[in-house]
């Protein structure tokens, strides 16, 4: 999760720098496409200015608002939280464009805060809820990073595949229709010489038909039982049917079978990694919930108390927000 609080909307300022990197990437893009009309003399290419060329950190002003210093790391900060769209725009651009942001929420920052804001109820209770997500957030990927280790997520590979036996599977198409005597004319058919495939596509009533009623690899478990067990005795090459199921009358045609292998470590490794790390956040909240005392009132407030927002801001006499 990363915080809102530098990203809520983009100032006028900024929209107008970036809205200047389309027409800049079109123009770039011609002009590479486009050959020269005369051959040009090889030129020694710059070397890219990079941050490591300068003399720069965190604390690098770029800019100054009356007596309020923006830094650099404040501009790479924004640029971390911004959508992911604008992230491949040009360096030139997205800089331009983030400084004008931080310019601009300067000024209103100041303007806000001659205007008492920062005292206001709402206002304050919209800073400690951002306060809190960020430093929950960042607290948090550190301790997750800590319990990522390889060794626990090849002791959950073990767990979950080290006993595990090869399945057998087969690749099938079918043949769904609503009847059973549609089914049978549909298999004399067959019999006599028709392509599966173009009767599938003919009369299929579900959304394999539009691939010849391929249903590709599966393994007993992800096909209902009557289905299963009909494709599962029926060897390659063969039809099966009609096979009643909750879903109508098939016939099954069995291309091949084989035995599915268990996966590798590396095969498993992404999920596996998004599993470890649902355990270890509730490993940490157990953790954390066990070292703290958490009380909740009774009796509870009413749930739709949470959309009396009248006892956080009431609006000004004006109407205005």
């Amino acid at each position: 999760m990363r915080s809102v609080a530098s990203t809520r909307f983009l100032t006028a300022g900024a929209l107008a720098v970036f809205a200047l990197a389309a027409p800049a990437l079109s123009q770039t893009t011609d002009q590479a496409a486009e050959p020269s009309a005369e051959p040009q003399a090889a030129q020694p290419a710059p070397a890219p200015e990079t941050a490591e060329d300068a003399d720069i950190s965190a604390a690098s002003v770029l800019a100054t608002v009356g007596d309020r210093e923006i830094t650099l790391g404040e501009v790479i900060s924004l640029r971390r939280d911004l959508p992911e769209q604008y992230q491949y725009l040009p360096d030139e651009i997205l800089s331009q464009g983030l400084l004008d942001q931080l310019i601009e929420q300067t000024l209103l920052e100041k303007a806000a805060r001659d205007a008492g804001m920062d005292e206001r109820l709402d206002v304050a209770l919209s800073i400690r809820n951002q306060i809190r997500a960020v430093l929950a957030d960042a607290w948090l990927r550190v301790e997750l990073e800590k319990r990522m280790t390889e060794e626990r997520l090849l002791a959950l590979y073990d767990t979950q595949y080290a006993t595990t036996e090869p399945e057998d599977e087969v690749r099938a198409a079918h043949i769904l229709v609503e009847t059973e005597e549609k089914a049978k004319d549909l298999l004399a058919q067959l019999d006599n010489g028709a392509d599966f495939a173009a009767l599938a596509a003919e009369h299929g009533t579900d959304g394999t038909a539009s691939r010849g009623g391929e249903l590709g690899w599966f393994v007993k478990g992800d096909m209902v039982p009557q289905f299963s067990d009909a494709a599962f005795a029926t060897e390659p090459g063969q039809i099966a049917g009609p096979v009643e199921s909750p879903f109508g009358w098939h016939l099954i045609k069995v291309f091949e079978r084989r035995e599915k292998p268990v996966p590798t470590f590396e095969e498993v490794r992404e999920e596996l990694a998004g599993e470890a790390v649902q355990a270890a956040q509730a490993e940490i909240m157990e953790e954390l919930r066990a070292g703290t005392t958490v009380t909740v009132a009774e009796p509870p407030v009413p749930a739709a108390a949470i959309r009396a927002d009248d006892l956080i801001a009431p609006l000004p006499e004006n109407g205005a927000n």
